[in-house]
């Protein structure tokens, strides 16, 4: 073998390798091989699709959890009615019987029973949304799905609950002397709303939960305080008649978004209580409610749907 021809092979061998990646920073080499960030945080029409997706997961888990949730009672199930039973009837020994919050209401039993069930159903889906992140990190860290999923699935849990024991809650009002009429059907489209304003509070509170573990011990003071402020076994209308508030304390307990779906349920099955306990354009700030709290609180909750499980 020639000398020309070793040296043109140590020439080669010595050259460096060029690749037609050379140049490229790690963004578009990402690109040009189609790579994503795992877990990073899809697009929000993307997201919507993934959730809906995902929506017989959601439904079967919200199922399961009721089912399981009661299984080391001895009544089990039961306790779903039981419990706001109780809370109805503490309220009506210490409000309407010692405190005498019932006078001037009519079917003061009812008006209680019914302010009780609803606001219980916000309550508790706020309480298990502080907790959806951050009480289930062993299956969001186990498998990819929309963290969405879980606060949703949690609500849905509480409306499951709240559904069976409105079969109770009708039958006392039934028992307290009212007459079914067409305006009954008026509590389907409150509780919608009210599941959609649930929805949204709950997933904002998931992602402040996720973030905040105190969150968990601060909230039954919160919401304590927000059910007194609730009208549950009192009438926010009597009392601001009755006492000279200030305009800003008139005009959040007129817009408390819980006192407007309890009403707009003891509108809609107690004949006594008429047009006149709402707050004006009552229907408007239920709406206006849902949409706020549902768009506002999915917004405020995908932002951060990558961060959720780390760390």
């Amino acid at each position: 073998m020639s000398d020309t021809t070793h040296g043109d092979a140590a020439t080669a061998a010595a050259s460096p390798v060029t690749s037609p990646d050379d140049g490229l920073s790690p963004a578009a080499l990402a690109e040009k091989y189609g790579l994503s960030v795992s877990g990073a945080r899809p697009g929000l029409a993307e997201y919507v699709r993934q959730l809906w997706g995902r929506r017989h997961f959601i439904r079967a888990y919200a199922s399961a959890r009721v089912t399981a949730q009661y299984t080391n009672a001895r009544l089990g199930q039961l306790w779903q009615v039981m419990t706001p039973l109780l809370n109805a009837a503490v309220y009506f020994l210490i409000f309407g019987v010692l405190l005498g919050s019932k006078r001037g209401i009519e079917n003061y039993v009812a008006y209680l029973i019914i302010g009780i069930f609803i606001f219980t159903f916000t309550q508790s889906s706020v309480l298990a949304g502080v907790k959806a992140i951050s009480g289930n990190l062993g299956l969001i860290r186990a498998l990819h799905f929309p963290r969405a999923s879980l606060p949703v699935a949690f609500t849905l849990m509480q409306l499951q609950q709240l559904l069976i024991s409105m079969a109770v809650m009708l039958v006392i009002v039934l028992l307290t002397g009212e007459v079914p009429t067409w305006s009954w059907l008026l509590v389907v489209p409150a509780l919608l709303l009210q599941s959609v304003f649930n929805v949204g509070l709950a997933l904002g509170m998931a992602r402040l939960g996720s973030k905040m573990t105190d969150l968990t011990q601060l909230m039954p003071f919160i919401l304590r305080t927000w059910l007194y402020a609730s009208g549950v076994f009192y009438s926010i209308r009597a009392v601001l008649e009755k006492h000279d508030l200030p305009w800003i304390v008139h005009l959040l307990l007129e817009l408390n978004p819980a006192a407007v779906y309890i009403d707009l349920v003891r509108f809609a099955l107690i004949d006594s209580f008429g047009r006149n306990e709402l707050p004006p354009h009552v229907w408007a700030v239920a709406v206006g409610w849902a949409l706020v709290a549902g768009i506002g609180g999915f917004l405020f909750f995908w932002k951060a749907e990558e961060s959720y499980g780390r760390g």
